[in-house]
């Protein structure tokens, strides 16, 4: 991905600064699945981490290790600062596609963060908190957990990973994650979780259209080498790849995040279109 150098960016999207000792995780959006790849990757009780037990007050949102982030050209100077640049980018999208869009924050962390649904420990990677409507980001999780799941990695590899996780923002505003919440604990490659899923992996796809669209926004650029990476990441995180490191068999039936290839289909749908509009995935026969 290359930068504007001349963009300005918005460190007050951003809160940071977590340390902890980890604890019960707030499920929301993408943990549920980083939780379960890293049980079976390291061999762990995704039980530990999914407990019960009273929630913590929400964490510090400090965003003063942010606060030097100011233009693009600081991703140069702190590459740290391209998390302002994919939190910025992707907000500016919805605020201008959405009406009534409220924008949130993204929250590093390092080692634990408190959420107002209960502490997340690092291992869950990204995720998106409803109970607070904001996205958490272990820093670490792009050094680690992709590259052993296979994935290329790259600017492009984490800024689809925010850009879902955003995707189910969009969804918590406008009440489609909470009807699929009601509808309990599901799975199935027709499954609602499944449709909750592929709806944010093509979400992501039409923030990518629209960041790729100007030389003037933030994301100056996005290659082809940035777009098949970016399809490579959505890949690894399908459930037939995840099922397959695990036990070498493929269970459609225990699907909640959809295949690789659906994965990959979706967030093809949304670059294609550049239009949110057209991921209904809860459409008959949208999964057929």
């Amino acid at each position: 991905m290359q930068y504007n150098p001349g963009a300005q960016l918005d460190p007050s999207q951003m809160g940071g600064g977590g340390r902890g000792r980890g604890g019960t995780i707030a499920v929301g959006g993408g943990a549920s699945i980083l939780i379960m790849i890293l049980a079976l990757l390291f061999g762990f009780n995704p039980g530990d981490l999914l407990g019960g037990g009273a929630a913590p007050a929400p964490g510090q949102t400090d965003n003063s290790q942010y606060a030097h982030c100011q233009t693009g050209a600081d991703i140069e100077k702190d590459p740290e600062c391209r998390y302002v640049a994919y939190t910025n980018s992707i907000q500016n999208f919805w605020s201008q596609t959405l009406s009534g869009y409220q924008p949130t924050k993204t929250v590093t962390f390092e080692g634990a963060v408190n959420t107002a649904g209960g502490q997340a420990s690092a291992q869950v990677g990204p995720f998106y908190c409803p109970a607070d409507a904001t996205v958490y980001l272990d820093k670490s999780f792009f050094q680690t957990m992709l590259p052993q799941l296979g994935a290329q990695g790259g600017d492009a590899a984490e800024a689809y990973v925010i850009a879902h996780e955003y995707g189910h923002h969009i969804q918590n505003l406008t009440g489609i994650m909470g009807k699929v919440q009601q509808q309990g604990q599901t799975a199935g490659a027709n499954s609602p979780a499944v449709r909750l899923e592929l709806q944010a992996d093509c979400y992501a796809g039409a923030w990518l259209r629209y960041a790729s669209g100007s030389a003037d926004s933030i994301i100056s650029e996005v290659t082809q080498d940035d777009l098949d990476r970016a399809v490579n990441a959505a890949e690894v995180v399908g459930d037939d790849h995840i099922q397959h490191m695990q036990a070498g068999r493929v269970d459609p039936s225990q699907w909640t995040h959809g295949s690789s290839q659906m994965r990959k289909e979706w967030l093809a749908q949304g670059f294609n279109s550049g239009d949110p509009n057209t991921c209904n995935t809860f459409a008959a026969g949208a999964l057929d």
